[in-house]
């Protein structure tokens, strides 16, 4: 069971948050847009720490987590916490696909696929502009102001060395 809050964001809060995005971000986040191949900046981000959700700032993936599946996105073979992330069964495009969503606020992540490494087997292939990034050692974001573990510094971050990319 996690330690954070999963409720939704307030009305209010969706409202706020929203409002800062740019059109790409609500495009993605919000109607389940997808980012170009190989342009997103968080593609060869080497640095160790934590990739949290842009919308409401859940964590959701860990850097240690990080593999180079050269698909043009970036992909995790396991997520920060499972109760983090919900599954959904995606059929546009005429694929079957898993699409990936933040579970607290429903923003879309990406899609995962059963083509990773182990141990899990799992591809989670994001789009950078649905993410936001931690560096170890300092705060978490804290975007609904919900307190600790937000705004607190992930431990378990900050004690793993990266060797993943």
């Amino acid at each position: 069971m996690t330690a954070f809050d999963l409720t939704p964001p307030t009305e209010s809060q969706r409202r706020d948050i929203t409002a800062g995005l740019d059109a790409d971000e609500k495009r993605v986040l919000l109607q389940h847009g997808t980012e170009a191949a190989f342009c997103g900046v968080f593609l060869d981000n080497k640095k160790t720490g934590t990739y949290c959700c842009r919308f409401c700032g859940l964590p959701l993936f860990r850097s240690n987590a990080k593999f180079d599946s050269g698909t043009g996105w970036p992909s995790f073979f396991k997520p920060y916490d499972e109760a983090h992330i919900k599954r959904i069964r995606d059929t546009s495009y005429g694929m079957v696909r898993v699409e990936e969503v933040c579970a607290r606020c429903g923003s879309h992540l990406g899609h995962v696929f059963p083509d990773g490494p182990p141990p899990t087997g799992e591809r989670h292939c994001l789009n950078s502009v649905s993410l936001s990034f931690t560096e170890s050692g300092k705060p978490l974001p804290d975007v609904l102001k919900r307190g600790a573990p937000e705004g607190a510094i992930d431990q378990a971050a900050a004690g793993v060395s990266n060797t993943a990319v």
